[in-house]
């Protein structure tokens, strides 16, 4: 079994789908329409991987509230570099032994982290 999608409470779908596609550089899977006043935008990282639904409906899922949410890069320096010239507020590279990463928030505030994970082979080598 694996994650297939993971949903991300929005308060603007046409915006976040922006910051989604345009910042973070995710692929637009859907965008269809789901009823009178709902969405189905689905995203996804460009190597693969889960997916995320920009929500809107679910009453429990505040915009903001969803945090931790992580994507793996194989170079965070160049990814840094990227995001914050795309216009991310992307925190300075931090460093743990699980590996290097910066911490961003969508419009909404719902926060991710992007990382360069540390090989496990590596740390057990320590």
């Amino acid at each position: 079994m694996s994650i297939a999608i993971v949903s991300v409470p929005v308060t603007d779908v046409s915006r976040a789908r922006t910051f989604y596609t345009d910042v973070l550089g995710l692929t637009l899977l859907r965008d269809e329409e789901m009823g009178s006043d709902m969405r189905w935008v689905q995203l996804q990282p460009k190597d693969g991987g889960a997916t995320v639904a920009l929500v809107t409906w679910f009453e429990n899922l505040k915009p903001g509230n969803q945090q931790g949410l992580m994507l793996g890069v194989p170079d965070i320096d160049a990814e840094h570099a990227r995001l914050t010239a795309a216009g991310a507020a992307a925190s300075p590279i931090a460093e743990q032994p699980w590996g290097r990463y910066t911490m961003l928030q969508d419009p909404d505030g719902n926060g991710w982290i992007v990382t360069q994970l540390t090989d496990p082979d590596e740390i057990r080598t320590r």
